[in-house]
C-alpha cells in the first residue's frame, strides 16, 4: 500500500505527512525511542492500515508495551499493558506480521 495514497484517503494524518512503514518489534520499539526523545512525550502514535483505520499510542517499558486506543480526535479510549507474547496477539501484533502498521514521519 502507497502510504502515499493512504493518509491523502483517510485523513488520519496530515496530507504533508510521511507514513513510516513498521518491520519487526523491535523495529517497533526503536521508532517509539526515537520519538520519546525528538519530542520528550511518551509514546509514539501508530495507525493500523485497514477499512477501520485504528489509532494506538505505544509506549515502550522493559518487558511491557502500554497500548492507548484513540479516537479519531487523538483521546484515548482504553488502555492495555501488553508482554511481547501478547503483543503479537493484540491487532497491532497482527498489522505487523502482514505489514499494516505505519506511523506518522517526525518533522524535521
Amino acid at each position: 500500500m502507497d502510504a502515499r495514497f493512504y493518509q491523502r484517503n483517510t485523513g488520519r494524518f496530515p496530507v504533508c505527512a510521511e507514513l513510516v512503514p513498521v518491520h519487526s518489534l523491535l523495529h517497533l520499539e526503536y521508532l517509539i525511542k526515537e520519538c520519546e526523545v525528538v519530542t520528550s512525550r511518551p509514546g509514539r502514535k501508530f495507525v493500523v492500515a485497514s477499512a477501520d483505520r485504528l489509532a494506538y499510542r505505544v509506549q515502550w517499558h522493559p518487558d511491557v508495551y502500554r497500548v492507548e486506543r484513540l479516537d479519531d480526535a487523538d483521546n484515548v479510549l482504553c488502555t492495555m499493558v501488553l508482554k511481547p507474547q501478547a503483543f503479537q496477539a493484540h491487532s497491532l501484533g497482527s498489522a505487523l506480521r502482514v505489514g499494516c502498521l505505519f506511523t506518522p514521519m517526525l518533522a524535521d
